[in-house]
């Protein structure tokens, strides 16, 4: 089935659900940023800039600009998701953004003042992954019947 009823009594699409959980994902992992533990040298987070020495996971560069645009980016996703429509524009909009940080991340000197995010390779990697995933997520015909009129 392709629909899913919502409290309100409308049909989610399986697009609109799947940019809810990549949303989710964004905002957790913007809230991991904060939490001591999950986020190792947590002593050492700055509000942007290379100079941070926080690890989210211990791999991932993380600042507070870098937590603060992850929780935005999931807000901002959830909202989209309401609607077929949105949950396209987040899924190929976000893909690509991460697509330009990805590259941003291979031609920026992690050492440099430009490298503002921060990233270092783990954090490159992901950005690659995440938006050729989210694209495709957003390209897919993952509704098998008709959609809503309020949900293209």
């Amino acid at each position: 089935m392709s629909h899913t009823p919502t409290a309100a009594g409308t049909a989610r699409t399986v697009t609109q659900t799947v940019a809810a959980v990549v949303a989710v994902v964004f905002l957790l992992a913007g809230i991991a940023g904060f939490i001591p533990g999950l986020t190792t040298h947590y002593d050492q987070l700055t509000v942007a800039g290379h100079h941070s020495g926080a690890m989210l996971l211990g791999v991932f560069a993380v600042s507070v600009l870098h937590n603060l645009v992850h929780l935005a980016f999931g807000i901002a996703g959830l909202a989209l998701a309401r609607t077929g429509r949105g949950a396209r524009a987040f899924l190929v909009g976000g893909g690509v953004v991460y697509l330009v940080l990805w590259l941003y991340g291979l031609l920026v000197d992690h050492g440099s003042g430009a490298n503002f995010v921060p990233v270092n390779d783990a954090d490159n990697w992901l950005h690659l992954g995440l938006g050729i995933g989210m694209i495709v997520l957003g390209l897919l015909p993952l509704s098998a019947g008709r959609p809503r009129a309020d949900t293209r």
